[in-house]
């Protein structure tokens, strides 16, 4: 006999609706997949007769055969051992299919038949959404992910006996709820404060004015002068994530299995430090079938580079696209994907290889032509699209000592927020949402200076060789320290303190 049933599968961090056909015949005791099954894949059929026959149902004796279709498309990872096993059910009559055609299944099942969890459910309901299915049936930890899409019935079920006795209309189980508005106004990063680190008020500013107009920025200075720290608290005074974001960002993790099973939502924008000897591939994703990479799993977060001249040069320049353009395209012989990467980039280094370039309380031991290979070990272009390049000097007993450590992150926070409405204002009907992702022809019309900050800006372009993509990388901080304290034109003074977030400009890094 023939059963169908549909299932769903990855391809990227989008999902595809898969149909399940199984034929049970007279025959030899063998099964059989096919349309394109990896090894994983193929080896849930042993998997599946042990949790049929271990749920008190009997394991089918005769010929089976699998197909798996699109048959076209190769299909990856344990999710369908749960649609099997009911369309081997089906198939052998042991199971009547009252509602096959309305649902879909995913899941992998263990050997005495319960549900485990699998990877990209929420895209998968989002699938099942989108080609009208009535509902989703999948591990009970995986429910609260997949039931944040609405227009869909999310079933959770903890075994193949549930989910047969579902499909089968014997058993009712009552969709799973959540409340969106709750899970979006959890706190998971209390611990994080910006009040922590103490002194280096300049460099608190600049990461504010990065946050308000979500720049990117590079922090240069000698090891143990808080860099690390500053950044990890970065998170903290980003406005909260969006609904939309959230999903967005879920998305990426739950391909990827970072969703830890029970929990719906990313809340937190999320903070990814990959280690510097990580490859391009790791870094903006790749395989054979591409995975998502650092960039996209920070895709609406911070991606922290610490030790930046120490990535190679190849995992460096594949960065240049995700921060010109927000997303990362692979492309492989029979596909190409693209995924979300809408990043804020936060970069640490050392001013020399020693560390003490500069430093008034110890010696370097770099000589000029050492700092300067150091230094050229990041691309001009890279550099350029790097808004704000600021000193983190060592910070001296004083300032450590002392009990005041500024604004708290929720009060810079609340500064960052405003500052992001009036660029939400100023943008609306567009797809932009902050300063730093500025056209051209929307800095024509929002960042128009007056002589005296024309004279300011002609003066530095000369003295420090500045690139034109640095002279609108400068409009653009600029816009964003006017819009903190809500003035609604550029002023010689913002152009100012815009022009000092260009340390690598300078003559002496030169």
């Amino acid at each position: 006999m023939l059963s169908k049933t549909f299932s769903a599968a990855l391809l990227g961090i989008d999902a595809y609706l898969v149909e399940v056909e199984v034929d049970v015949a007279r025959g030899a005791e063998r099964t059989v997949v096919v349309g394109l099954p990896d090894a994983a894949v193929k080896e849930s059929l042993d998997r599946v007769r042990s949790a049929i026959a271990n749920s008190g149902f009997f394991q089918p004796q005769n010929h089976a055969v699998v197909n798996l279709a699109p048959a076209d498309t190769r299909k990856e990872g344990p999710a369908f051992d749960l649609p099997i096993a009911i369309g081997m059910l089906t198939s052998d009559n042991q199971l009547e299919p009252a509602r096959a055609s309305q649902y879909a299944c995913t899941g992998e099942l263990a050997l005495e038949g319960l549900a485990r969890p699998v990877r990209g459910c929420l895209s998968m309901a989002m699938e099942c959404q989108a080609r009208g299915l009535k509902g989703l049936i999948l591990p009970e930890p995986n429910a609260r992910e997949a039931a944040v899409v609405r227009g869909i019935d999310i079933i959770p079920v903890k075994t193949l006996s549930e989910a047969a006795g579902f499909i089968s209309g014997k058993l009712d189980i009552p969709p799973q709820q959540v409340d969106i508005a709750a899970i979006l106004e959890e706190d998971v990063q209390a611990e994080l404060d910006f009040s922590d680190v103490k002194g280096q008020e300049h460099v608190k500013r600049a990461l504010v004015v990065a946050a308000a107009g979500h720049h990117n920025i590079l922090m240069i200075g000698p090891p143990g002068a808080g860099k690390t720290m500053l950044a990890k608290r970065i998170p903290r005074i980003l406005p909260p994530l969006l609904e939309q974001e959230a999903l967005e960002t879920t998305r990426v993790h739950s391909v990827s299995g970072l969703l830890p099973p029970g929990r719906a939502l990313v809340v937190a924008r999320p903070f990814r430090a990959p280690h510097h000897t990580s490859s391009a591939a790791a870094l903006v994703g790749g395989g054979s079938v591409p995975k998502p990479g650092e960039v996209s799993l920070a895709h609406k977060g911070v991606l922290f580079l610490d030790e930046l001249p120490e990535f190679s040069r190849v995992a460096l320049e594949a960065l240049r696209q995700p921060l010109e353009e927000g997303t990362v395209t692979i492309s492989r012989a029979v596909m190409r994907l693209t995924f979300p990467a809408e990043i804020m980039l936060v970069a640490a280094m050392n001013p020399c290889p020693c560390g003490y370039f500069s430093d008034p309380r110890r010696k370097c031991h770099c000589t000029p032509i050492e700092v300067q290979r150091y230094i050229g070990r990041i691309s001009g272009p890279l550099l350029d699209r790097i808004d704000i390049h600021v000193e983190v000097p060592a910070v001296n007993y004083r300032e450590l000592k002392s009990g005041d450590g500024g604004m708290t992150s929720q009060q810079v926070r609340e500064l960052v927020r405003a500052a992001r409405a009036r660029q939400a204002a100023r943008f609306a009907g567009t797809r932009v949402s902050a300063n730093a992702a500025m056209s051209p022809r929307m800095i024509k019309q929002h960042c128009t200076l007056d002589a005296a900050c024309e004279s300011l800006l002609e003066q530095a372009m000369t003295a420090l060789g500045l690139s034109a993509r640095a002279y609108t990388r400068i409009l653009k901080v600029a816009r964003t320290i006017a819009d903190l304290e809500g003035a609604e034109s550029i002023a010689a003074y913002h152009i100012s303190e815009a022009i000092n977030y260009r340390s690598l400009d300078r003559s002496m890094w030169r």
